[in-house]
């Protein structure tokens, strides 16, 4: 390891994988894993407590999904730089990604070896999005609903009751009904089960 060695956090539900990536980065002789983490919340914890120069979010995750955890890392910690790794990559996800300041997002096909060139790449400041997610989000087109709207629609997606996606949103009921209402609205469809529907036909979420 040198001594201005790349400082990276890698933040994945799925230990296998997690420890995995965490074993062939060690082996990189410019980049350092500070933290691991496996939910959003825990995350946005160690990203507090390591401050990584890196962060490397994989979108699902309980709590809180790599693009809410990117958002907030923007606000609280803008030096640190993030990129989403994700198997769901819906052209919605990425557009949300890029408003969010993410500055990569690949999916988790991609080898420990191109993972590292790309965290290279993110730390110097540079972008990089995968070509074919990138040309399903241009074929997709332009969503009608806000982050927020998209966000919420997602995680009622499962059938998720109120109570839950409130919860795992860190808003109130009320805010996510008036979410849902207006996401049901936009897509003209008949209730939140169609607007999922909908949006995913599109690829919006």
């Amino acid at each position: 390891m040198t001594a201005t060695a790349v400082r990276v956090l890698l933040a994945d539900d799925e230990h296998l994988i997690r420890g995995a990536l965490a074993a062939l980065l060690a082996l990189e002789d410019d980049l350092v894993v500070v933290a691991e983490a496996a939910t959003g919340p825990e995350a946005l914890a160690m990203a507090r407590a390591h401050r990584p120069d890196v962060a490397v979010l994989d979108l699902e995750m309980p709590g809180a999904d790599g693009v809410s955890v990117a958002t907030s890392l923007r606000a609280e910690l803008p030096d640190c730089r993030t990129m989403i790794v994700t198997s769901h990559g819906r052209p919605g996800h990425l557009k949300r990604a890029l408003a969010a300041g993410v500055r990569a997002f690949v999916p988790k096909t991609v080898s420990a070896r191109q993972l590292a060139g790309l965290i290279r790449t993110v730390h110097a400041g540079n972008r990089y999005v995968d070509p074919e997610l990138a040309a399903d989000a241009i074929s997709a087109g332009d969503s009608p609903l806000t982050a927020r709207e998209t966000e919420v629609l997602e995680l009622a997606a499962d059938g998720a009751p109120v109570a839950e996606i409130a919860e795992r949103a860190s808003l109130s009921q009320g805010t996510v009904r008036n979410y849902l209402s207006a996401a049901v609205s936009k897509l003209g469809a008949e209730n939140r089960h169609a607007a999922v529907r909908l949006a995913r036909e599109r690829g919006w979420v």
